[in-house]
């Protein structure tokens, strides 16, 4: 009987230990699984705050260089990437400079109290230190007229419409100037003279009549810019489309890989 018993003993130990050790292994397996996701999670997090983001377009006010329904990859560290939930922004390699496409949070828009401050996209018509004024439709920097944006008055808004909101210009007018005085009544035709303030700039839609902006909403300062928009990865016909899943059944093929200029 002893020796029965001293041969289950080690039997019973042996498989103690063999569901111990499984333990030890299983609990391994989970700690590598854990830091190798949690490695991923940490690279992501450090491409999408300081290198590049994704960003889809919206709205068609910056159309024909952009569509409702593309998707771009964004360059954060060109203009300095922006600390999430801080107010602090790492230095860049460049600054914006008229001409320049780029993605900025919006100054408070009061006309929208769903989303007043939202991430959006535009051309910069005007730097620190530039005066800007429009008649007839047509944009002067210095002095100097700019090529019109995109198609006619054919927009949402009326070129010849006056809007109280529009009052903010008032603060940035020269009353007198080489450029004319100001009009009584700004519209999205006709505005400024304005000195656009040092460290802030003025923006534009490509779309001019179907776009809201800095006309609108004022000068943004250049804490508020995010970066610059790079190429389209993906588009499809997000806003005409007749097709069943048109996310995957109307595709813009040729938008694919487009530089945003």
């Amino acid at each position: 009987m002893a020796a029965k018993r001293s041969l289950k003993k080690p039997e019973k130990s042996t498989v103690a230990a063999a569901r111990k050790g499984g333990s030890v292994v299983n609990a391994k397996n989970v700690w590598e699984v854990t830091k190798s996701l949690a490695g991923i999670l940490a690279i992501f997090l450090v491409l999408r705050i300081f290198l590049i983001e994704a960003y889809r377009i919206p709205s068609g006010s910056m159309i024909p260089t952009m569509l409702i329904g593309d998707w771009l990859f964004v360059n954060k560290l060109r203009y300095g990437p922006h600390i999430p939930f801080t107010d602090v922004n790492l230095p860049g390699y460049a600054e914006p400079k008229r001409g320049d496409i780029v993605v900025f949070v919006s100054p408070y828009q009061i006309e929208n109290p769903a989303d007043p401050t939202p991430t959006v996209v535009k051309r910069v018509i005007a730097v620190g230190g530039d005066t800007i004024h429009s008649r007839a439709g047509v944009v002067h920097i210095n002095g100097q007229p700019q090529q019109q944006g995109y198609a006619v008055a054919s927009g949402a808004m009326g070129p010849l419409e006056t809007r109280a909101i529009f009052d903010w210009q008032k603060r940035y007018q020269l009353v007198t100037s080489r450029f004319g005085p100001p009009p009584s009544a700004p519209t999205i035709d006709d505005f400024g003279p304005l000195l656009i303030p040092e460290g802030h700039f003025f923006m534009m839609g490509d779309n001019r009549y179907n776009s809201y902006d800095s006309r609108f909403y004022g000068v943004v300062p250049r804490k508020n810019i995010r970066g610059r928009p790079l190429f389209v990865y993906y588009s499809w016909n997000a806003d005409d489309s007749d097709r069943p899943l048109p996310a995957i059944t109307d595709i813009r093929w040729s938008r694919l890989g487009t530089i945003i200029r």
